[in-house]
C-alpha cells in the first residue's frame, strides 16, 4: 500500500543539516540511506525489500562496505529492520522528522518541524548511535552498567572473565549500539551463539540456572534494553561541558 509522497527537498535538508552532522553519518551512510529512502518513501511506499548486491551496485560500492552500513543505519534508528532472509531484507525507512521524534515527546515542536533540535535531544541521539566497540572506555561503559554481573545468567563477573555480546547477533544485522551490547560472562557467550537473547534466557530457565523470579527480572531487563532505557554512564563528546553526566541526566 502506498503512502502520500513527502517533500523530497524538506527530506533533504533535515537529512544534511541535522542528521549527518548530529549522527556523524559517513559517505558511504549517507549514499546508503539516500537510495534507500528515493526508492521507498519518495515512492510513496513504507517499506522497502532489497537484496545487499542490488544496493551495493545502485551505489557503486562493494557488498562488504554496503552491508555494514545497513547494520549502521539500522544500529542509528535510521532502519528498522521487518525481515532478514537469503530472499532479501525488508526495512522501513524512516524520514529525518521520524527520527527526531522518535525521543518519544521529549523534542519540542521545532525538533519535529524540522527546526533546531533541541539540545536535551541530541545527546541522546549520539549515545543510541555510537559504536560502543569503538574504544575502550566505550566498551567499560557497557560492562559497568550491568554492575559486575553476567546480563543472561547474573553471575558476579571479574575483568578476566567477561566480555561483551550482541542481542542481536551481527549475522542476523545487529550492531555495536548500547542498546544491542551487553556484558555477559564467556560462558554465557560462547553457548548463546546465534541465537535470539530471549530464546537464550529461556535456555538458561530450562536448565535451571535461572529461577522464576530471575527469569521474570531478566525479561524485564531486555525489554529495557531494546527500548532504550539502560543506557550507559557516558557523557556525549560533542558537548564538553557536560562531561561527567550521563545522557539520562541530560535528557532532564
Amino acid at each position: 500500500m502506498k503512502t502520500k509522497k513527502p517533500n523530497a527537498e524538506h527530506i533533504w535538508k533535515q537529512f544534511e543539516d541535522l542528521l549527518v552532522p548530529r549522527l556523524r553519518l559517513s559517505i558511504t551512510d549517507r549514499a546508503v540511506y539516500s537510495n534507500l529512502v528515493r526508492h521507498s518513501r519518495l515512492e510513496g511506499k513504507p517499506r522497502l525489500r532489497f537484496s545487499i548486491p542490488w544496493l551495493s551496485r545502485g551505489i557503486r560500492l562493494c557488498g562488504n562496505s554496503t552491508r555494514w552500513a545497513v547494520r549502521r543505519l539500522i544500529s542509528r534508528g535510521l532502519l528498522r529492520l521487518v525481515q532478514c532472509s537469503k530472499a532479501g531484507h525488508v526495512v522501513e525507512v524512516l524520514l529525518p522528522e521520524e527520527i527526531l521524534a522518535a525521543d518519544t515527546g521529549r523534542s519540542d515542536r521545532s525538533d519535529r518541524t524540522g527546526g533546531p533540535v533541541s539540545s536535551a535531544f541530541l545527546p541522546a541521539i549520539y549515545s543510541e548511535g555510537e559504536d560502543f566497540l569503538k574504544t575502550a572506555a566505550l566498551r567499560r561503559s557497557i560492562h559497568a552498567r550491568e554492575h559486575g554481573r553476567c546480563f543472561y545468567c547474573l553471575r558476579q563477573l571479574t575483568p578476566q572473565a567477561r566480555c561483551l555480546d550482541h542481542v542481536v547477533p551481527l549475522s542476523q544485522f545487529g550492531g555495536n549500539s548500547s542498546r544491542n551490547l551487553v556484558s555477559c560472562c564467556l560462558k554465557c557467550n560462547s553457548q548463546k551463539g546465534e541465537r535470539s537473547a530471549l530464546d537464550f534466557l529461556r535456555r538458561l530457565y530450562r536448565e535451571r540456572r535461572l529461577s522464576d523470579s530471575e527469569l521474570a527480572d531478566r525479561l524485564r531487563a531486555l525489554d529495557a534494553l531494546v527500548s532504550g532505557k539502560l543506557r550507559p554512564a557516558i557523557a556525549p563528546i560533542d558537548n564538553p561541558r557536560r562531561m561527567g553526566r550521563s545522557p539520562l541526566h541530560a535528557e532532564n
